[in-house]
Parts: C-alpha cells; sequence; structure tokens
C-alpha cells in the first residue's frame, strides 16, 4: 500500500524554523528518492528539495539554499525538512513525494506517489 503522510505545518513568524516530517509505507520509502515540493495559492507546484535514497544525494531549489536542510531515517521510513529563516513567500502547502526509478528529481513529473500535503504559513 502506498501511503506518505505529512507533518509538522503550521504558522510562525518570519525568521522562525519549522521541521516537516514524513512518514512513508515501506514499499514508498524504497523509492530511488523522496522529494519536497510546495504550492502556494495561484500558484503551480514547485521543487523545493530532494534526497537520494541512502541520503547521499541532496538536492535543493536555489530559493531555500542555506535555509532548508532535506534528510531521512530509512529505519523509521521518514524523510525531514528542515525549514529554518522562514520568510513569508515560504508560505504554502507542502507536499511530499516519491520518485520513480530513472527520472529528474528536479521535476515534479517524476515523481509517482504524493502525500496530502501540509500547510506551512510565515507571517511577517
Amino acid at each position: 500500500q502506498v501511503q506518505l503522510v505529512e507533518s509538522g505545518g503550521g504558522l510562525v513568524q518570519a525568521g522562525g524554523s519549522l521541521r516537516l516530517s514524513c512518514v512513508a509505507s515501506a514499499r514508498t520509502f524504497s523509492s530511488p528518492a523522496m522529494g519536497w515540493f510546495r504550492q502556494a495559492p495561484g500558484k503551480e507546484r514547485e521543487f523545493v528539495a530532494a534526497i537520494s535514497w541512502s541520503g547521499g544525494s541532496t538536492y535543493s531549489a536555489d530559493s531555500v539554499k542555506g535555509r532548508f536542510t532535506i534528510s531521512r531515517d530509512n529505519a523509521k521510513n521518514t524523510v525531514y525538512l528542515q525549514m529554518n529563516s522562514l520568510k513569508p513567500e515560504d508560505t504554502a502547502v507542502y507536499y511530499c513525494a516519491a520518485a520513480r526509478a530513472d527520472t529528474n528529481y528536479l521535476n515534479r513529473a517524476g515523481y509517482d506517489y504524493w502525500g496530502q500535503g501540509t500547510q506551512v504559513t510565515v507571517s511577517s
């Protein structure tokens, strides 16, 4: 059974931090990579960060580099997104996703399975 469940979203002031978690079913977590995307109102869903199965390779959007860190705990089937120095423009619904093999991890088209999303709101 494919399952991705995000948590950790909420309301935070600019400059604050949040840590998102995504717990996946074992089958889903064995995907070659896991990613985080976000979608703000009226905008398309955009790539935030991705991490390979081993954790040895990570990828981040330029807009979050130096502020957000993706990590994973394979023993817990969980991927995390640590978000620091949050800005109002980070406000969005954040989605966890599982990638298929041999794909572009920076493109939403490369992901087969998605969670339901968690809302992150950053106030100014």
